[in-house]
């Protein structure tokens, strides 16, 4: 690693609050969350060429992933990224790591649940875990990772921090609200530094404890609070890079339909054009927790009550991830996405100016999608193909037969269809064979603790098991 004298020569990261001083990459990783509530952003984005971009076709996943996150985590070191980088996606099922495949005419899936837990927060997790773990090893401390999970983030950052040295990882999920296999893959693991809590509430519920408990600034600084979770700036560019290697691949620029909850994946696609690649549109695909698709249709940005859907992760009433593309939209005024997060904060509803709702709509549109329409579009793509897809690559299908686009059109499939079973069937009458990797969730024992939806028992739990208070 290089000196820590060179890191002025590296990527600054700023709040989305403008109330904390910049920050290295190294800091970003492992605090998370900004220390005044905001989302880390770079100060700049690093721009690439079209020619840059148009060489990434055809090379290694690992090689595109590494010219890309030397340009935003460059401050973590080359040696470091290279090693961590060809370490993270030695382990999936896939050579390309996400695959693009073409459907038809036109349409592509790009696949991203090849990873140890058949999700696409495999990409991410699996290098932020290694990344955080070295850091942690070089400052000689330890951490307390909080995840709020919708039911892949949890699993996949199990499989990424489960029995690692100095890390104690607390994941939260909302009880009943996510698939058997999403839960099995949390609650059967053996590591003796996870701990998973079946949160009596929803999602939203699971998150607004985390972000409290990173409020909390003496409790959080004597667990060394951070977050694996999209808030995390790390998983934002690590995502990135798919977006890149899929569109160097087709050689145009298309159109991205990503299904959508937290708003981090879609995100990620932002940040990838914000650094020079060529895309046409994004799309938003969301479930009927429509909070998205009512901020694009309306300019009100207002959360209702979350409801259970077949496409459980996108469960979701409160994007955190779209706190960032505000900041963006506001032209980076930190006290303007300050004020408008603070009056949400209160009122749960925010009215977007004209020009900022102008902005997003330069770039996003949003579809919602019914669970009838899910698996409508599972069964007639299975129809077609012969292939099973999961619910949320469906509602991401679903929202791709609404759109009119001039060029590829690129349909994100976030999971594998065997963690989703009952829906799948439901739409095709077919079972998704288990893959291997699932095969022994089903002969583990669950370790859980359903607890109420209580930010006191939550802090309380975390600190007896860690010893700090």
């Amino acid at each position: 690693m290089k000196a820590r004298r060179h890191m002025a020569e590296y990527l600054k990261y700023v709040s989305t609050r403008g109330r904390a001083p910049a920050q290295d990459s190294e800091e970003v990783l492992i605090s998370g969350l900004a220390p005044d509530g905001g989302l880390f952003l770079p100060e700049a984005w690093p721009q690439l060429s079209r020619a840059q971009i148009a060489a990434f076709k055809g090379k290694p996943y690992a090689e595109v992933a590494r010219a890309l996150l030397g340009q935003l985590l460059g401050g973590l070191g080359e040696e470091t990224l290279d090693s961590e980088i060809a370490k993270a996606y030695r382990n999936f099922d896939a050579p390309e790591v996400a695959p693009l495949r073409q459907i038809s005419e036109g349409r592509f899936l790009l696949e991203l649940f090849h990873g140890p837990t058949l999700a696409f927060k495999d990409i991410a997790l699996q290098l932020l875990g290694r990344l955080l773990a070295r850091a942690l090893q070089r400052r000689g401390q330890r951490a307390t990772v909080l995840a709020a999970t919708s039911g892949d983030t949890g699993s996949a950052a199990i499989a990424a921090l489960g029995g690692l040295e100095g890390i104690d990882l607390f994941v939260l999920h909302p009880q009943g609200r996510v698939s058997e296999v999403q839960r099995r893959q949390m609650t059967t693991t053996r590591h003796h530094n996870v701990h998973n809590i079946a949160l009596e509430g929803s999602f939203d519920d699971a998150q607004a404890i985390v972000k409290a408990l990173f409020a909390d600034r003496e409790f959080a600084a004597a667990q060394n609070l951070t977050a694996v979770n999209s808030i995390n700036f790390v998983r934002i560019a690590a995502q990135a890079v798919y977006y890149f290697t899929a569109t160097a691949e087709l050689g145009v620029a298309p159109t991205f339909v990503v299904p959508t909850g937290n708003f981090g994946d879609v995100f990620a696609a932002e940040s990838a054009m914000r650094m020079g690649l060529p895309v046409e549109r994004l799309v938003v695909a969301t479930n009927a927790n429509d909070i998205l698709a009512r901020t694009f249709a309306t300019g009100t940005y207002a959360a209702g009550r979350a409801q259970p859907t077949l496409s459980p992760s996108m469960d979701i009433q409160v994007a955190s991830n779209f706190e960032r593309a505000l900041f963006e939209a506001m032209e980076r005024d930190a006290h303007r996405c300050r004020t408008a997060m603070e009056q949400f904060a209160q009122s749960r509803s925010l009215t977007l100016a004209p020009e900022v709702l102008e902005r997003l709509r330069a770039r996003y549109d949003a579809v919602s999608v019914s669970d009838a329409k899910t698996l409508a579009a599972i069964a007639r793509h299975y129809e077609r193909t012969g292939q099973l897809i999961d619910p949320h690559t469906a509602v991401a299908l679903a929202a791709a037969d609404e759109q009119v686009a001039e060029g590829p059109l690129v349909v994100l499939a976030t999971a594998h269809p065997a963690k989703f079973p009952d829906a799948v069937r439901k739409a095709t009458g077919q079972i998704p064979p288990l893959p291997e990797r699932l095969r022994a969730l089903y002969e583990g024992e669950e370790r859980q603790t359903v607890m109420a939806n209580d930010l006191n028992l939550v802090r309380e739990f975390i600190a007896a098991r860690t010893g700090a208070v």
